[in-house]
C-alpha cells in the first residue's frame, strides 16, 4: 500500500464522522459532501506526519471549510430566510429503521426544528456551538477559526446555546407515539375533518413550506392551529398518495403523485401536539435525495 492509499484508508475511517459535522453546519446534504470532499484534497496537500490527532485535525479542517461557506452564503444573500422560506435538506429513511450511515449523520438527534434553529445563527455561532456542544471540540481550538479568544469563542457558544434551548422544541421519545399523532393528522386532513386537525395542533404551531427559489410563490411560513389546519386540507387535496418514512429519524411521510415523490412533511410532535412541520417541496432538491430506503 503506497502512501496514497494509506492516506485514503485513515480518511475513509473518519468520512462519515466529518460529514455529520458538516451536515449540522450547512444544513444541505450535498453541501455537506461538498465540505468533506474539500477537506480530503486538503489533506492530500498537507504534511501530516507530526499530526498527532487526525480525526480532531480533520474536524478542525471541515469546520473552516463550512465556515467559509456559511459566510459565502451570507456575502451572496443565497436565499436568505428573509427571502426565502427554507427548509434544510431532509435525512429520510424507510419506517423499519435508520441504516448506518444515516444514524451517523443523524446521531444528536438532529431533527429539522433543530436544523432551523441553527440556520437562524450568525455563522460563527453557529461553528462554536456545533463543534462545542455536538463534538466536544475545546474552545482553544475553535477560537483561531473564528479569530477570537477562547473566552469570546465560549461566549459565541453560550449565546448559540440560549437561541437553541429557547426556540428548538423537544420532540417526543416514543416513536409510535409519533406515528398515532402523524396517523390522525393525515385521516382527519384526507375526511376534510378541521376541528380534529386543530386538536393535534400545539397553540404555536409553525408550518414551513419550501417550494424552492423558483416557486418562491408557494413557499410560506404559516403559525397557529387555524392557519395550519387549513393549509392541511388544501395540500391534502393536492397531495396524491402519502407514504409513511422516518423524516430525521422522527415520524414523517413522503407524498407521492405518479409515482413520483413531490414533498417531503417532517413533524416536530411534543407532549403529544404537533409543534413544526417542515415541508421540502423543491423539486430539484428532492430529485437529490436517496429515497431508495422507500422503494418497495
Amino acid at each position: 500500500m503506497n502512501n496514497e492509499e494509506f492516506l485514503a484508508e485513515r480518511f475513509e475511517a473518519h468520512r462519515a464522522h466529518l460529514r455529520s459535522v458538516a451536515y449540522r453546519m450547512l444544513g444541505s446534504l450535498s453541501e455537506a459532501d461538498d465540505a468533506v470532499q474539500e477537506a480530503w484534497l486538503r489533506l492530500a496537500r498537507a504534511d501530516t506526519e507530526d499530526v498527532a490527532n487526525l480525526g480532531g485535525w480533520l474536524t478542525t479542517v471541515v469546520g473552516r471549510v463550512c465556515l467559509d461557506m456559511l459566510r459565502s452564503r451570507n456575502t451572496r444573500g443565497e436565499q436568505s430566510l428573509d427571502v426565502h422560506v427554507h427548509v434544510p435538506d431532509p435525512v429520510v429513511s424507510g419506517v423499519d429503521g435508520i441504516d448506518p450511515e444515516q444514524e451517523a449523520l443523524l446521531s444528536d438527534s438532529v431533527g429539522l426544528a433543530l436544523l432551523v434553529v441553527l440556520e437562524s445563527l450568525a455563522p460563527a455561532e453557529r461553528l462554536a456551538f456545533v463543534l462545542h456542544d455536538m463534538f466536544a471540540v475545546p474552545f482553544d481550538e475553535i477560537a483561531p477559526m473564528v479569530g477570537r479568544t477562547p473566552a469570546a469563542a465560549r461566549q459565541l457558544a453560550s449565546r448559540a446555546r440560549r437561541r437553541v434551548r429557547g426556540t428548538a422544541p423537544v420532540p417526543d421519545a416514543d416513536l409510535g407515539r409519533q406515528r398515532e399523532v402523524v396517523d390522525a393528522f393525515l385521516a382527519a386532513a384526507r375526511g376534510g375533518d378541521f376541528d380534529a386537525l386543530v386538536t393535534l395542533l400545539d397553540p404555536d404551531v409553525v408550518l414551513r413550506a419550501d417550494t424552492g427559489a423558483g416557486l418562491a410563490g408557494g413557499s410560506r411560513e404559516l403559525r397557529g392551529p387555524a392557519a395550519v389546519a387549513g393549509q392541511a386540507l388544501l395540500f391534502q387535496r393536492a397531495a396524491g398518495s402519502s407514504r409513511p418514512a422516518l423524516v430525521n429519524g422522527a415520524a414523517g411521510i413522503v407524498s407521492i403523485v405518479g409515482g413520483r415523490p413531490t414533498a417531503v412533511l417532517g413533524f416536530t410532535i411534543t407532549d403529544g401536539r404537533i409543534v413544526e412541520i417542515d415541508i421540502l417541496a423543491d423539486p430539484e432538491r428532492l430529485s437529490g435525495l436517496d429515497l431508495t430506503s422507500l422503494d418497495g
